[in-house]
């Protein structure tokens, strides 16, 4: 497989990555996380349904062009009637984003106050929990970039209810979105990762609250490490537990820099991670790391970095 892992911070191999052995396959909850876990996973499940729903978004791009440039009412309400179908869907995922802003403060509650490292280690289902969610911002973050056709056409969608151009008025009120959301669900896919947003800021929020910044640093440090070494000492062995762990160790690493003040490639950072490791992903999670980080053209942060980030 040939390994790409190398380190972002001073090279000086595994003794900066703190070794917490975590099992990220098959964790099971204790006593005392069976009733969080719970509610998390219900809150989860629909992760997977969610993103095969995104892998198999078509977009209307065609209807919609053709309605344009030609817009008798026959193409305009065919073209109507494919992104109604279309919008229905974006509003699913959107709205499914407010689950985060439940599950991601109560995992991070339970996993940051107190010892952490303790933590992590005591309750490796809710460690599991909290992975999940960041493997499935990183996930629907690439589907949707990989889907240009989105924007155009909720964008398309607005247009034509601001316009009142359709025949029929019932289709019209009833497909209405009220202006507030809408605006809201626009902004939402305007940014490039909206996923990964909703989730730093969720998670910024926490920290601001309940005044736990340098321990949810130390949490997101500790769960880069634990997919680090579970990948170095080929502590899972299947290609697609490498990929899962380097996902959510690119994730973490990238809320920890935004959250750390110093942020995560300064010679302090306990994060010495990651090129990646001979996965199919590494330019998607170089492009991750070099897009979504805070702190990377700082000059604290090492040449070699910058470097190693700017070339892919």
């Amino acid at each position: 497989m040939g390994s790409l892992l190398s380190h972002l911070s001073k090279g000086s191999g595994d003794a900066m990555v703190p070794d917490i052995n975590l099992d990220l396959e098959n964790a099971k909850p204790t006593q005392a996380e069976v009733g969080l876990h719970s509610h998390v996973s219900g809150l989860l499940q629909p992760t997977d349904s969610l993103l095969d729903s995104l892998r198999r978004y078509d977009g209307c791009g065609e209807l919609i062009r053709k309605a344009i440039s030609n817009p008798t009412p026959e193409n305009e309400e065919e073209a109507w009637q494919a992104v109604q179908p279309a919008v229905a869907k974006l509003k699913r995922y959107f709205e499914y984003s407010a689950s985060l802003e439940d599950a991601l403060p109560e995992l991070l509650k339970a996993l940051c106050e107190g010892n952490v490292r303790s933590n992590i280690e005591k309750y490796q289902a809710l460690t599991k929990l909290l992975a999940d969610i960041l493997d499935f911002a990183f996930e629907f973050d690439y589907l949707k970039m990989k889907t240009p056709s989105i924007q155009n056409d909720f964008s398309y969608y607005r247009r034509t209810l601001s316009r009142g151009k359709l025949a029929n008025e019932t289709d019209l009120k009833t497909a209405m979105i009220e202006d507030e959301l809408a605006n809201r669900i626009s902004l939402f896919y305007a940014y490039p990762t909206p996923m990964l947003k909703t989730v730093t800021d969720v998670t910024a929020l926490f920290v601001a609250k309940n005044n736990l910044g340098r321990n949810v640093s130390e949490c997101l440090s500790g769960l880069a490490a634990g997919c680090y070494h579970a990948v170095t000492k080929k502590r899972v062995q299947s290609a697609e537990a490498i990929a899962f762990c380097l996902r959510v160790m690119v994730v973490a690493i990238i809320l920890y820099d935004h959250i750390d003040p110093q942020g995560a490639f300064n010679r302090q950072s306990p994060i010495n991670a990651i090129q990646a490791h001979g996965t199919t992903e590494y330019q998607n999670l170089m492009s991750a790391l070099r897009f979504n980080t805070k702190h990377l053209n700082d000059e604290s942060t090492p040449k070699n970095i910058k470097q190693l980030l700017s070339s892919h």
